[in-house]
């Protein structure tokens, strides 16, 4: 399940009372993403409270960009938030769709590639197995709970970038519009063979979507109106012809149906993303899901 970081008017008790909810639930996962021209919480701070809020489920980055980042502090602030966390972090990184991130923290659009974000992701890497990557006198720590450091995701939907991920990620942390399975297979199937022949292990398989749950039109309009908010950067007529087949919209019994197919693919998580701050979303989820749990 994922944060409702993207919903406007977000307060503390929100937040909390969402990551409690979700860890005394069956989600195996609580994810957020990571925003820097919107209205979003910080990424990194989130963590920390995130870690404190929950005891159980595993927190995962869906996604953070570090280009956005100086690879050294975000390492050193990742870190802190696996111990904090006793070990339950993942991140999930990516290049991100906003150039405006970009700009708004003075970093350098050029970097918004693959190259730039797995030369990020190496120093990260180095920082947690405890190299000394700077002149200081001790290394730059702490050190991560999960040795080597926590679990990498790369979030994208293109067959090249996952292709030259599967020499740093532990496996996708994907994402689908329409909900196709045939194509998320495809994709999964790039995955598996590229980690294949990288010699590594089966990757880790995930997906995410955005959902809404209640009667037909409500339940779609619900998720139409999410997507005119965060969507900002699109002609809102775009995302007006765009948001009938965006998402998923329905009942309990349809989700279980939908949750299954992509089971049936392989999907080892799929991550749910609300588009209301209703804590009684997650509720409602979590009686569906138990029995994926």
């Amino acid at each position: 399940m994922t944060m409702p970081v993207m919903e406007p008017d977000l307060d503390a008790s929100t937040l909390k009372t969402w990551a409690r909810t979700i860890d005394d639930g069956p989600f195996s996962s609580l994810c957020w993403g990571e925003r820097i021209a919107f209205d979003n919480p910080e990424a990194v701070a989130l963590l920390g409270a995130l870690a404190v809020w929950t005891e159980r489920v595993r927190l995962v980055t869906t996604v953070m960009v570090p280009q956005l980042h100086d690879p050294v502090l975000l390492a050193k602030s990742l870190a802190t938030g696996d111990l904090l966390s006793g070990g339950r972090l993942t991140v999930g990184v990516g290049i991100g769709g906003r150039r405006e991130d970009y700009e708004a923290v003075g970093a350098d659009p050029a970097t918004q590639t693959m190259r730039g974000m797995a030369e990020r992701v190496a120093v990260m890497k180095r920082v947690w197995a405890g190299e000394k990557v700077t002149d200081s006198v001790v290394p730059v720590g702490p050190a991560p709970l999960q040795m080597g450091g926590p679990r990498l995701l790369v979030g994208t939907i293109g067959p090249k970038t996952l292709r030259s991920a599967a020499a740093w990620a532990d496996g996708l942390a994907g994402t689908t519009l329409d909900l196709d399975t045939d194509k998320q297979n495809e994709v999964y199937d790039v995955a598996r063979a590229a980690w294949a022949q990288a010699g590594k292990p089966k990757p880790f398989l995930a997906t995410s979507f955005w959902f809404a749950l209640g009667d037909a039109d409500a339940a779609r309009e619900q998720v139409h109106r999410h997507l005119r908010r965060y969507m900002n950067w699109i002609p809102a007529e775009f995302v007006d012809a765009m948001a009938p087949t965006t998402g998923w919209a329905g009942t309990e019994d349809e989700l279980v149906g939908v949750l299954k197919r992509f089971e049936d693919i392989g999907t080892d998580e799929v991550h749910l993303i609300p588009t209301s701050a209703d804590v009684e979303q997650v509720r409602r989820v979590a009686d569906v899901v138990e029995d994926f749990a």
